[in-house]
């Protein structure tokens, strides 16, 4: 793999045409359309941390610039965090500096859900000595306190990097966390290991000036298992695991795939690629999302757009042309998984002969003692590795058959099951109004409530379900493309009242024939009816569905009636 960087032309500077007001920079346009393109401008988000050590650790928070409050900060992995009491009516009504809490959400990036039980114990104990016992695990394979202090994090960082940790461009418009199958070098089945180029886009990329200003988020995904488990379809950039009928295994590209408030799949470009080349392709996509990206509307600044507009076989010849310098070779796309679930939880046999386990927290919240069990569970067992996945779950890796059982008991005495129900197994969740100021309900505490509830009620249910909550539009947790999405909003009840509730979303689904979720207009329902309303759903799904019908092809026939 190269030491360096593939050498980059400067991109042509084009004459201003109807693309004129999106301030792409290959077009000449530097100037600051927006206050976040303008901060950018001012200071390198990177350039923060300094303040923070020297200035605002020992000065406290009311010393804190608000251009580094509510924009800087997120290089390194911080958000201000809702002031508690503030309902969820108030969201979109107050200003920030109203929304804000003296404490912070600080998230640790943890690139291919790559942990070793040392570092998963340091976790849990900055959890419990500064984040008050927070530590979730979402659905990008980090981990997220809160309750942070800005007068901590001199003496976190120092924890953290300490064991090889990072919280450097976690958050912000910068290159998030890479994804990583969370089984990758060790899987009986496995294609090819993305591990390589996962570490080489990090070592190059990451905390680099070069791709610290882009329009926005840009989120990355590497996985070499057939059953596709990092949700390539919905990064901005994915390399998949695909064998190549000439060259072997290597990557199928993908680009532009996101959700939020405008959902896009991403699409294929239709090229192979050796694992050592990935990080020269993902160069040059970052580049060009840097170059050409809009940054006039945030709303539009995501490289999906850029994508849409001009189509996988464009978008690939700018690349080769402008970027790579080189063509790449055709390749396949990848097969259909073929397991329903794509999680990795139960007991499954290494290559080497040994065994993984994996186990399902509760809609990701876990808290820091629990990491620290853990980790020393893993390592009574003879393990030193253990991953986080794109679904809220935790693996141990590497333990021998005979440990299998006392592994699997010790976890069940922390309520971490590695035979979930369907329910506890597929449903997610987003933070919510607990700490989120986007957010307009509470989540975290509503899923896990209606997970109890329905194992109490369908406890024969056994098909695989996902049913994904989110606090806001933004599908933090994925509502589009879940069996059942919840997006949190308020809604008025029997009495007329505005209450806690959720917009559904029906049948969304990844793998072969990915899509959206079904919404019926009018289809809204109360938190309090909230199980009533998916028992009556699932009920109906399991007396009207053909012989091993999904719920999403189940959903997308049904009458409204069945879904109502």
């Amino acid at each position: 793999m190269a030491d360096t960087p593939p050498k980059k032309v400067a991109p042509t500077r084009r004459k201003a045409g109807r693309h004129r007001g999106e301030g792409q920079w290959a077009s000449g346009h530097f100037t600051p359309l927006n206050p976040n393109e303008q901060t950018k401008k001012d200071d390198d988000g990177l350039n923060v941390r300094t303040r923070i050590e020297t200035i605002y650790a020992q000065r406290g928070f009311d010393s804190i610039d608000p251009a580094d409050l509510r924009g800087r900060m997120r290089w390194w992995g911080l958000y201000t965090q809702r002031r508690p009491g503030i309902d969820g009516g108030k969201t979109a009504v107050l200003e920030p500096e109203e929304l804000d809490d003296e404490y912070f959400m600080l998230r640790v990036r943890i690139d291919g859900g790559r942990l070793t039980t040392r570092q998963l114990r340091v976790i849990g104990e900055v959890s419990e000595e500064f984040g008050r016992g927070t530590a979730d695990i979402t659905d990008r394979q980090n981990v997220q306190y809160h309750w942070i202090r800005i007068e901590d994090m001199p003496e976190i960082w120092r924890r953290l990097e300490g064991v090889g940790l990072s919280t450097t461009e976690a958050c912000g418009d910068t290159p998030r966390v890479i994804l990583g199958s969370p089984v990758a070098g060790i899987a009986s089945d496995e294609i090819i290991d993305g591990t390589p180029a996962v570490d080489e886009i990090h070592r190059r990329v990451v905390g680099n000036p070069a791709y610290s200003n882009l329009p926005r988020k840009f989120k990355s995904a590497i996985s070499g298992s057939p059953l596709l488990d990092v949700a390539h379809e919905i990064n901005d950039v994915a390399f998949v695991g695909v064998d190549h009928p000439e060259h072997g295994p290597g990557f199928d590209v993908w680009v532009g795939g996101g959700l939020s408030t405008n959902p896009k799949i991403g699409v294929r470009l239709g090229a192979w690629v050796p694992v050592e080349e990935v990080p020269d392709v993902y160069e040059g996509i970052i580049s060009i999302f840097r170059d050409y990206g809009y940054r006039r509307l945030r709303t539009r600044a995501r490289i999906k757009f850029l994508v849409a507009d001009w189509g996988a076989e464009k978008f690939r010849q700018i690349l080769e042309d402008e970027y790579l310098l080189r063509k790449m070779a055709d390749g396949p796309g990848p097969g259909a998984p073929v397991e329903r679930w794509r999680d990795h939880v139960g007991v499954h046999r290494q290559r080497d002969g040994r065994f993984y386990v994996g186990f399902a927290p509760k809609v990701g919240r876990v808290d820091g003692a629990t990491l620290t069990k853990i980790a020393d569970l893993a390592e009574a067992h003879g393990s030193g590795r253990v991953r986080t996945t794109v679904e809220q779950k935790m693996i141990v890796l590497d333990v021998e058959e005979d440990q299998v059982p006392s592994l699997v008991d010790g976890l069940a005495s922390l309520n971490l099951t590695t035979t979930p129900s369907p329910f506890r197994r597929g449903t997610m969740a987003c933070t919510g109004i607990e700490f989120c100021k986007l957010a307009i309900v509470e989540t975290k505490g509503r899923a896990a409530s209606l997970i109890e509830e329905l194992e109490r009620r369908l406890p024969e249910f056994e098909e695989p379900i996902t049913i994904n909550v989110n606090g806001c539009p933004n599908s933090c947790a994925r509502i589009q493309i879940a069996d059942i999405g919840l997006k949190g909003q308020l809604v008025a009840d029997s009495d007329g009242n505005q209450v806690e509730g959720f917009q559904v979303h029906l049948g969304g689904s990844l793998g072969l024939e990915p899509g959206f979720g079904r919404k019926i207009r009018g289809l809204k329902v109360t938190s309090a009816e909230l199980p009533d309303y998916v028992e009556r759903v699932l009920r109906n799904f399991e007396e009207q569905r053909a012989e091993g019908e999904r719920f999403a092809t189940w959903a997308a026939r049904a009458d409204e009636g069945a879904l109502a």
